[in-house]
């Protein structure tokens, strides 16, 4: 989308133009969805997780300077809202594996099962990161912001995604180390 159609919806918005704001959201809503899911692991929670953003987005909308982009501040609501509510279910912080959600006998070739149990392992061993090194790994590497987006996201430097992008994946891979021994 070029620049200027987004600033101009901003424009709009930021006037009280609904249909503005709604377009604003349809074009980012699958980010910010894909962001609130790499936090708290469940599509319901994640839903919920977006309509608070985006009621937090339209709230704080005419106070939006456009000092990073539209996409930046909105992901950077969807982290907040989503590590809020994070901490506040902290007792239930680890989800357990349930095995309907691999799949059933049958139903599904060995290697699709695999990768589901693959995928279920390694969102297992996301969930037992620090918050600050699981938001960092989750920006960057699943939802391929850059390090300079993360870091605006995160309010932080650089060289602090840096570090916690490095300690989070040598914990992953130390972490999941089995599942190359297994495959070897």
């Amino acid at each position: 989308m070029p620049a200027a159609d987004e600033q101009q919806l901003i424009r709009e918005a930021q006037n009280g133009n609904r249909s503005a704001f709604r377009c604003l959201v349809e074009r980012h809503m699958r980010q910010a969805y894909n962001v609130a899911y790499g936090f708290v692991q469940d599509q319901e929670a994640a839903h919920d997780v977006v309509q608070d953003a985006l009621v937090r987005t339209y709230h704080a909308l005419p106070g939006f300077r456009g000092d990073a982009e539209f996409a930046t501040w909105l992901h950077r609501i969807v982290t907040n809202v989503a590590l809020n509510q994070i901490r506040s279910r902290n007792a239930r912080s680890r989800r357990e594996i349930r095995v309907d959600e691999i799949a059933e006998p049958g139903t599904t070739q060995d290697h699709d099962i695999h990768a589901r149990q693959v995928r279920d392992h390694l969102d297992e061993a996301l969930r037992t990161l620090p918050h600050l090194q699981r938001t960092v790994v989750t920006l960057r590497h699943i939802e391929g912001l850059s390090t300079r987006e993360v870091s605006t996201i995160l309010r932080c430097s650089e060289g602090t995604v840096k570090t916690h992008l490095f300690r989070g994946l040598k914990k992953l891979r130390e972490k999941l180390q089995y599942l190359r021994e297994d495959l070897a």
